[in-house]
């Protein structure tokens, strides 16, 4: 009886530190993804900035 309660004890352990794990790698990849869409925004708006350029640019050709 005391090695099933043994067995058992070592696998809510391990479940533990799975847990810990996971939820450590879910919080990095939250952290990285708020990063990614700051990334995002910021690369918008410099393509906004490069096509209102490059349109003022155009309309200034000479036709």
């Amino acid at each position: 009886m005391n090695e099933e309660f043994d067995t058992l004890d070592g696998k809510i352990d391990q479940f533990l530190q799975l847990y810990q794990r996971l939820k450590s790698e879910n919080k990095e990849l939250r952290l990285q993804l708020v990063s990614s869409q700051n990334d995002i925004k910021l690369l918008e708006g410099k393509v906004d900035g490069a096509r209102t350029r490059l349109e003022a640019l155009l309309r200034q050709i000479p036709e």
